[in-house]
């Protein structure tokens, strides 16, 4: 596509940077807005598996056969918990799947043979409850007789907090992309307006030969589509490299809570809409810029 303009941009000295600019701005909104999906997903994840869920722990007592006491008592509670009105389901998790929740905490591969099958680990009862009616305290109380050892852990607690603190995160994660939007219009306005200073005498020279300012103003729209474009694309490459070093490092991580940091369509589609976001306000503030300060000229 040959670029075909009555100004002769090239000679201007004043936008040659724009594009690096416009690069690092790109680089840093991608990585902000890559990082608000995932946490954004991240928080959508938490609410959906642990929303409506309760754990009761059922230690292993001094003296007890192994697990089998500890498991005859998880069953019981099992059974009373479930017959209570807004409990939809409570079931005993098997042995192994305790194990399997706590290998990845100890930094311990199921493979590996550390022993942990030898721990006299807690039954857990996973309870879910089909939307109001009972809570950790009722159930405490139903529980009264069970043990004093009995631990009934309500994840709307601490995954309130934890909802609290990752929506901070995503809210900070927007401002700074509203913040690099801002810089990149500045950065526009200033380019355009040297450019108006250094061309001056052909613009006056096409307006003597009837060219509008939406004609004079397509022209320095044009030269930031392109200069927009140059730096989307150094900017975009250089944020997918960093994301695909991330996910490349944390491909082998597995712990609990963490957000995936493999990159999704969502990330790709975020990815692919700065660039053509970024010349889009370039585009734009170039063109506004330009017919404002014609319309101030006698």
């Amino acid at each position: 596509m040959a670029r075909q303009s009555d100004i002769p941009f090239e000679r201007d000295q004043s936008t040659r940077f724009l594009p690096w600019i416009v690069a690092v701005m790109v680089f840093l909104a991608a990585l902000a807005a890559t990082f608000a999906v995932i946490v954004g997903d991240s928080i959508e994840a938490w609410d959906t598996s642990l929303t409506g869920r309760i754990t009761i722990q059922v230690p292993v007592r001094p003296g007890d056969d192994g697990n089998n006491s500890a498991a005859r008592r998880a069953d019981d509670i099992a059974g009373r918990i479930a017959a209570l009105p807004g409990v939809a389901r409570a079931a005993v998790l098997p042995e192994a799947a305790v194990r399997a929740l706590l290998e990845p905490w100890l930094g311990l591969a199921p493979e590996s043979g550390s022993g942990v099958e030898e721990l006299p680990l807690p039954r857990l009862v996973d309870v879910e409850l089909s939307g109001g009616g009972v809570d950790a305290t009722q159930l405490r109380a139903a529980l009264a007789d069970a043990g004093t050892d009995i631990v009934i852990d309500d994840h709307r607690v601490w995954l309130d907090a934890l909802i609290d603190l990752a929506r901070l995160v995503e809210a900070i994660a927007l401002l700074v992309l509203l913040l690099i939007g801002a810089s990149a219009i500045a950065a526009v306005v200033f380019a355009t307006r040297s450019g108006l200073a250094v061309h001056a005498p052909i613009i006056e020279l096409l307006h003597l030969m009837g060219a509008r300012d939406a004609y004079v103003a397509r022209q320095f729209q044009n030269h930031a589509m392109w200069l927009g474009l140059r730096g989307g694309v150094i900017g975009s490459l250089a944020a997918i490299a960093v994301l695909g070093a991330i996910a490349w490092v944390g491909r082998d991580i597995d712990a609990a809570l963490l957000p995936d940091i493999v990159p999704t369509i969502g990330d790709g589609l975020v990815l692919a809409a700065v660039p053509v976001a970024a010349v889009a306000i370039a585009m734009a503030t170039a063109r506004l810029t330009v017919l404002r300060a014609l319309a101030r000229l006698p």
